[in-house]
C-alpha cells in the first residue's frame, strides 16, 4: 500500500470517527433536550419533546393528561410503542367508559391485568365493576387487590363500604390472613367507629401478627375501646394479649402494681404524667414524684384503666412523702369512666416514714369500667406543695 493510500485512509477513518462523535452528541442533546421540555410539562412543551423523540411512549401518556381532546388517540398511540404499557390501556380504559363503550373498556383493563399482575390493575378492575354496579366481580376483584401488598388499601375498604357496611361481610370477602392487610383492616374500622368488629379482627390479628410489630395496633383497638367505655371487650383484647404472651402483665389489679416495670403504652398499664415543676418515673423504689412547687394545681400524676365485676372492693397502697404537708388535695381516686365523678377516695397523702392506707369502694352494674387515678388538687388554703412522693405499691382486693 502506498503513503498516499494511507494517508487517505487515516483520513477517511478520522472523518467516519468525527461523524460519529458528532451524531452522538447529537442524539445526547436531543435526549436532554427532549427531557427538559417533558419536565416542563405543558401542552406545548410536551408536544415540542415528542418532535424530537416521536418513540417515547411515556409523552404521549403524559400529553394525553394535558389535552383531553386528543387523549384517546394518545394513549391508542403510547399502547402502540409499547403494548405491555399496563397504565396506558388502564387510562384509555376509563376515556372509553366515560364515552359508553364499557365492552372495550373492559377488555383494557383485562389486558392491563394479563400484563401487570401488581395492585394497581386489581384496584381498577374493582372500581370499573363497581362503576357498572357488577357485585359478584367486584367482590372478586377486590378480594383479588387485597392479595397484593400496598401501603395503603383503604381506598379499597372505603370502596368496599358503599356496597356493603357490614365489617362482617367485608372481612369474610377480602381480608385474608396477611397481618398488613388485617392492621390496616383496623385502622379502617377505627375511624369507622365499628368497635366490636375492630375487636373481632383484634383477636384475628393476634392469631397470625407478631407482637414485634402488631402490638401497637393492639393497643390502639384496646384504648379506643375503653375510650368508647367497652370495658368488658376491651378486657378481652387485654386478655389475649397475655395468653399469647405479647404482654407481661400481672393477674393482680391494678397491672404492675409495683411500677417494677416501665409501662406499656396501653391504658390498661400506667400512664405516668409529667409537668413543668412536677415528674415522675417508676423505678426500683416504686412511683417517685418530684414537686418544685411550681406544678399546676390540679394534675394527674398516674392513671391506669381498670376492669371490675360488679361488687365491693378494697384498695390498699403503701406511700412515703418528704415536705408534703398533710391535707394539701394528693390521694388516690377512682373515677367513672368517661366522666370526671369520683367513685371514692383516699386520704390525703403525707407520711415521713412508709405508711399504708386503704379505703372500699363498690362497683355499680353499670359501671364495671373505672380509672384508678394519682391525683394532685390544691387544697384552698394551702400552698402548692413541693417535696417528693413515693408509691411502692398498689393494689385493689375484693370485699365480701
Amino acid at each position: 500500500m502506498t503513503r498516499l493510500q494511507i494517508r487517505f485512509l487515516e483520513i477517511a477513518w478520522r472523518t467516519i470517527v468525527t461523524s460519529v462523535l458528532a451524531f452522538g452528541i447529537w442524539c445526547s442533546w436531543t435526549l436532554a433536550r427532549a427531557d427538559y421540555l417533558f419536565r416542563l410539562n405543558t401542552p406545548e412543551s410536551v408536544r415540542a419533546a415528542i418532535h424530537l423523540e416521536p418513540d417515547s411512549w411515556e409523552y404521549y401518556m403524559r400529553l394525553a393528561l394535558l389535552d383531553d381532546a386528543h387523549a384517546q388517540q394518545l394513549l391508542e398511540t403510547a399502547i402502540s410503542l409499547d403494548p405491555y404499557n399496563a397504565e396506558a390501556d388502564i387510562e384509555l380504559s376509563l376515556r372509553l367508559e366515560g364515552a359508553g363503550d364499557y365492552r372495550k373498556a373492559e377488555k383494557l383493563l383485562l389486558d392491563a391485568f394479563a400484563i401487570d399482575r401488581t395492585y394497581l390493575p386489581r384496584w381498577s378492575l374493582a372500581n370499573f365493576y363497581f362503576r357498572r354496579n357488577n357485585l359478584p366481580e367486584f367482590w372478586t376483584w377486590a378480594r383479588s387487590a387485597a392479595e397484593m401488598p400496598s401501603d395503603n388499601v383503604r381506598p379499597l375498604f372505603e370502596l368496599c363500604w358503599h356496597v356493603s357496611s357490614d365489617p362482617s361481610e367485608i372481612e369474610r370477602r377480602i381480608v385474608n390472613n396477611n397481618p398488613a392487610l388485617i392492621r390496616q383492616y383496623l385502622d379502617f374500622l377505627l375511624a369507622k367507629d365499628q368497635l366490636p368488629a375492630a375487636a373481632e379482627v383484634a383477636d384475628r390479628l393476634s392469631q397470625v401478627g407478631d407482637p414485634t410489630t402488631d402490638d401497637p395496633e393492639m393497643y390502639s383497638v384496646i384504648d379506643h375501646l375503653i375510650a368508647a367505655r367497652e370495658g368488658d371487650a376491651a378486657k378481652e383484647v387485654w386478655n389475649t394479649l397475655i395468653e399469647k404472651h405479647w404482654v407481661v402483665a400481672d393477674p393482680s389489679v391494678p397491672n404492675n402494681p409495683n411500677f417494677a416495670r416501665d409501662p406499656l403504652p396501653v391504658g390498661f398499664d400506667w400512664a405516668v404524667f409529667s409537668y413543668t415543676g412536677l415528674h415522675s418515673w417508676p423505678g426500683p423504689s416504686g412511683l417517685e414524684t418530684e414537686f418544685s412547687g411550681a406544678e399546676p394545681e390540679n394534675c394527674t400524676i398516674a392513671q391506669q384503666a381498670i376492669v371490675l365485676p360488679p361488687g365491693n372492693y378494697e384498695l390498699e397502697y403503701s406511700y412515703r412523702t418528704d415536705q408534703i404537708l398533710p391535707e394539701t388535695g394528693l390521694k388516690w381516686q377512682i373515677i367513672a369512666a368517661g366522666s370526671e365523678t369520683v367513685l371514692a377516695e383516699s386520704n390525703d397523702l403525707s407520711s415521713e416514714t412508709m405508711n399504708r392506707g386503704n379505703f372500699e369502694f363498690s362497683i355499680p352494674l353499670d359501671a364495671s369500667l373505672v380509672h384508678l387515678r394519682l391525683q394532685y388538687r390544691r387544697t384552698l388554703g394551702t400552698p402548692r406543695i413541693s417535696g417528693t412522693l413515693v408509691i411502692p405499691s398498689v393494689q385493689i382486693h375484693a370485699r365480701p
